[in-house]
């Protein structure tokens, strides 16, 4: 049966517009349809189940589409310098792709986002078996992770903008996780122009978890080539150095006099061709660094800026980890919106997590939640203009 576009909350007044929707008071507001909220059918999996799309758009213009499978955003409209919207994320016009050909583009990836070593963890005395689905390693939940897997929606409208809260039920060794899980993932469009992104989540048994959002980036647009002319900042000290199946040694090494020093802005090309052994690994940058924090609530992480178009990207985060991914598997054998490309570092992810492989390594901050606790972290992306 189809079912009808459902519009959620109306538009209260064009006068709301007022302002503009970058840092750039010079900027003229964008336009926006009249419904700020919107659930419609958007397609059916290869097992028959339906698949809906929710688009967010705030006052000034900028415009969300996400589908509940996988929790996956699928676009993201903001304006360049001369309010120009544009799709500044990697993806496909059509479902189909979705399902067999996407490296999570857009997707919530669990339970556990990142590698775990040899897809073995012991907990409580018990060691559990996963799929490795990445050379000799677990990655991002396996062969059927919360990627691929149908999330209900349920949209709103509240205080702090419009959104909608996914909901999945992960049933106790699905994957071979224990425990009964219940994930919820909140996407939050502000009308100060910030995607809030709640993660919370219990357990009937004790398990491991890092929920991650691993949307592919590219600030230049829809029609941009690759990414390695945006500036890039990462606010950390320390990364994790990898081995050459990018399984973490354990170390928290120093950034200083490395390519991976991004505390001062620096283009992401400008070393990535270095001859240094971690890039090697890499084929480029695919680590971890470990974020100076400022207290146990949200803390700045990252910010980027695209030259051409003008366009800003910040992160701040609950997390104590960010992986910065360099598109550097992409190949030119994945086609994604209106026919384009993806050839090499055509796109770039910044995945706020706790760190890859840390049930194998007890220095690292813990992943483990156990019954009665909450799993609760916050990432916030927020969009802007260069001043």
């Amino acid at each position: 049966m189809i079912r009808p576009t459902r519009p959620i909350v109306a538009l209260a007044a064009a006068a709301a517009l007022a302002g503009g929707c970058s840092r750039d008071s010079s900027s003229t507001p964008m336009p926006i349809a009249q419904t700020r909220v919107t659930l419609a059918p958007f397609a059916r999996t290869p097992d028959d189940q339906n698949v809906d799309v929710v688009t967010l758009r705030n006052q000034n213009g900028i415009e969300i589409r996400v589908m509940t499978y996988g929790a996956t955003i699928l676009s993201i409209k903001t304006p360049d310098k001369s309010g120009q919207l544009d799709d500044i994320t990697l993806g496909f016009d059509s479902f189909a792709p979705y399902v067999d050909k996407s490296p999570y583009f857009g997707a919530i990836v669990g339970r556990y986002g990142n590698r775990i070593a040899k897809g073995k963890f012991t907990l409580d005395g018990r060691t559990y078996t996963l799929a490795t689905n990445n050379g000799p390693n677990h990655l991002h939940g396996g062969t059927k992770g919360f990627d691929k897997r149908i999330w209900t929606a349920d949209p709103f409208q509240n205080a702090s903008g419009v959104g909608v809260k996914l909901t999945y039920v992960s049933a106790d060794g699905e994957e071979g996780y224990p425990g009964q899980l219940t994930a919820r993932v909140t996407y939050t469009l502000a009308d100060d122009n910030r995607l809030i992104v709640d993660y919370d989540a219990t357990t009937d048994k004790a398990t491991v978890l890092n929920l991650t959002q691993h949307t592919y980036w590219n600030l230049a647009g829809a029609k941009a080539n690759d990414i390695l002319g945006h500036v890039l900042m990462i606010n950390a000290e320390r990364y994790t150095p990898v081995d050459d199946t990018l399984i973490p040694t354990g170390e928290l090494a120093s950034v200083e006099g490395t390519p991976f020093d991004f505390r001062t802005p620096t283009a992401i090309g400008e070393r990535i061709a270095q001859d240094n052994a971690q890039l090697k690994f890499g084929k480029g940058y695919d680590h971890n660094w470990v974020l100076t924090r400022q207290g146990d609530g949200l803390s700045n992480a990252a910010r980027v800026v695209e030259p051409t178009t003008g366009r800003t990207l910040d992160v701040s985060t609950t997390e104590p980890g960010i992986q910065f991914y360099s598109g550097n598997f992409l190949d030119g054998t994945i086609t994604g919106k209106g026919g384009r490309v993806y050839g090499l570092r055509s796109g770039f992810c910044l995945e706020t997590q706790h760190f890859p492989d840390s049930p194998n390594h007890p220095n690292f901050p813990s992943t483990v939640l156990r019954p009665g606790q909450e799993y609760k972290t916050q990432t916030v992306f927020t969009f802007g203009l260069q001043k």
